[in-house]
């Protein structure tokens, strides 16, 4: 997040979009309603009519995939109406022509055929955040997930910079992290191109760095591949694989071929929790930790590091994720002498500009957000206060993309899938608690009722959910939370596992995949 949990109750406009919040981000949720409470403009883009949309002065219920078309639409509006931040733009960014340019032809007329929104809505929600004081952006992995994700996110980035709100309190493009720690993931380097703190593997300088503190000659100048990458690769390039805390069986596009991936690998290590339904196909299954018996740190969506405290010795053999990798490395020959987990923090600080004045010590009396480059330094409650990483902003004019599948006469349907409030990922955890699974304890799928009145389906009637990848079993929902020629479930349960269903056409940048849209046919079981 650009800026803090907190502001968003300070906003006078929100924008959010492609995200279920009240049910999978319901502290964020209690922001937008203090918000409201305080005469905050609520605006949600969002093809399903969720509990969040309900909250909204107004629902954009727009089609599947064509938030780009949307965002740029606003962004005509914005320039044709001269409601834009040129002082902001003149001092700040560069490349405004050539957005111009682009949305010049995203008429709100031209783009009502494209969303489905009538052009006098997108005017009016364009002209509510260009003359709001403060107005953030909110997006998950409904905006996101598509092959145009990257693009989408440039055209939030676009929007943002356009009216000048970013760079200061309670405005903003703010992404909500969809799990506890996937912001600490991504700032420790758990992605193919960077260090720690995003430092690039192409760096000489940060590679010099690094292997000079771990004691070797160098590192590899290549970056890694993707998780796609690794699994389409499985029994070629990649002979071998070791996943942590990731049940890809369940989670991943198209799993049937996820499963033959794995199966054809030499050799599958999982490290979890649980025997997840990964675990199961594992030559070795290492026992981890949980959060509860183990220390070390956590970051939040709001780039906060807070402290985790063990509370129980770990059960059975499970060791804390470091102890494990340190015990494998010792093993294989490179020793790891750390004894304990503020030892690791310590050298983390010491490589990464980012958090070099954090330490256990400070972190004892509550969060801290980063940056934070010393010891003395607060910390940093919103990013690009005088100027943005690479100086200047720069717009990226992009495109509007449709998603890779679309509808037809075959597989008339467009499938969207998501989280219940009740549940989380794939069940792992959830549907062990003994309270959370009597809430929710079947899954169904969600359908328009002229939909079903066309196909004779009733609630809780079993159908068969097919797409060119595989098929499913599903109860019945019959709802107008969908529109017409839309269906939705969830991916939390492995006996609907709908990722069977999804598409593995993926963003090109970032090789992320179409997860939010595929087309499938249905069929009433007698």
């Amino acid at each position: 997040m650009s800026n803090s949990i907190a502001e968003i109750s300070k906003a006078n406009f929100i924008l959010a979009t492609g995200t279920n919040t009240t049910e999978t981000h319901p502290v964020m949720a209690i922001q937008i309603k203090k918000a409201k409470r305080r005469g905050a403009t609520l605006v949600v883009a969002d093809p399903r009519r969720t509990g969040i949309a309900e909250l909204a002065d107004v629902h954009l219920q727009l089609k599947s995939g064509s938030d780009i078309a949307l965002l740029n639409a606003m962004a005509n509006v914005i320039i044709s109406e001269n409601l834009h931040n040129q002082e902001f733009i003149e001092s700040r960014t560069e490349e405004f022509a050539a957005l111009e340019e682009t949305v010049a032809k995203y008429t709100p007329e031209n783009v009502e055929e494209i969303t489905g929104i009538p052009a006098e809505t997108i005017k009016e929600v364009a002209r509510r955040y260009a003359k709001a004081k403060n107005s953030t952006i909110l997006y998950t992995m409904g905006l996101t997930q598509h092959v145009c994700g990257t693009h989408t996110v440039f055209a939030v980035a676009n929007l943002a910079m356009l009216c000048g709100h970013i760079g200061k309190p309670n405005s903003g493009v703010n992404p909500l992290r969809g799990q506890n720690n996937v912001q600490g993931a991504c700032d420790m380097g758990a992605l193919p191109v960077v260090l720690t703190g995003y430092q690039p593997v192409a760096s000489d300088e940060a590679r010099a760095k690094f292997a000079k503190a771990w004691g070797v000659d160098e590192l590899p100048a290549q970056p890694g591949i993707t998780m796609g990458e690794m699994f389409d690769g499985a029994g070629s390039t990649v002979r071998g694989m070791y996943i942590m805390g990731e049940n890809n069986a369940l989670s991943d596009p198209d799993v049937n071929h996820v499963v033959q991936a794995l199966d054809k690998l030499d050799f599958l290590v999982v490290q979890d929790i649980f025997l997840t339904e990964t675990a199961q196909l594992a030559d070795v299954v290492l026992p981890a930790a949980s959060f509860a018996e183990k220390d070390g740190t956590f970051i939040n969506s709001e780039r906060r590091v807070q402290r985790v405290r063990k509370a129980i010795d770990p059960v059975g053999e499970s060791k804390p994720d470091w102890e494990i990798y340190c015990a494998l490395a010792t093993a294989m020959g490179y020793p790891m002498g750390y004894e304990s987990a503020s030892q690791v923090f310590d050298e983390i600080a010491s490589l990464t500009p980012a958090y070099g004045g954090i330490s256990y010590r400070r972190l004892e009396e509550g969060g801290i957000q980063w940056p934070c480059p010393t010891a003395d330094h607060p910390g940093t409650t919103y990013l690009h206060k005088d100027t943005f990483v690479r100086g200047k902003g720069k717009f990226n004019p992009v495109e509007h993309i449709p998603p890779a599948e679309q509808p037809d006469s075959e597989y008339p349907f467009v499938l969207n899938t998501g989280r219940r409030y009740y549940h989380y990922h794939t069940g792992s955890m959830t549907r062990r608690t003994g309270a959370l699974e009597l809430h929710y304890n079947t899954e169904h799928l969600e359908i328009n009722p002229v939909d079903a009145h066309k196909m004779d389906i009733a609630d809780d009637d079993m159908v068969l959910v097919k797409s060119r990848r595989g098929q499913v079993q599903v109860k019945a929902r019959i709802t107008d939370v969908v529109t017409p020629g839309q269906v939705f479930t969830s991916f939390h349960f492995p006996e609907v596992a709908v990722n069977k269903l999804t598409n593995t056409a993926k963003d090109p940048i970032c090789q992320i995949p179409e997860l939010k849209v595929c087309s499938v046919k249905l069929e009433k079981i007698s």
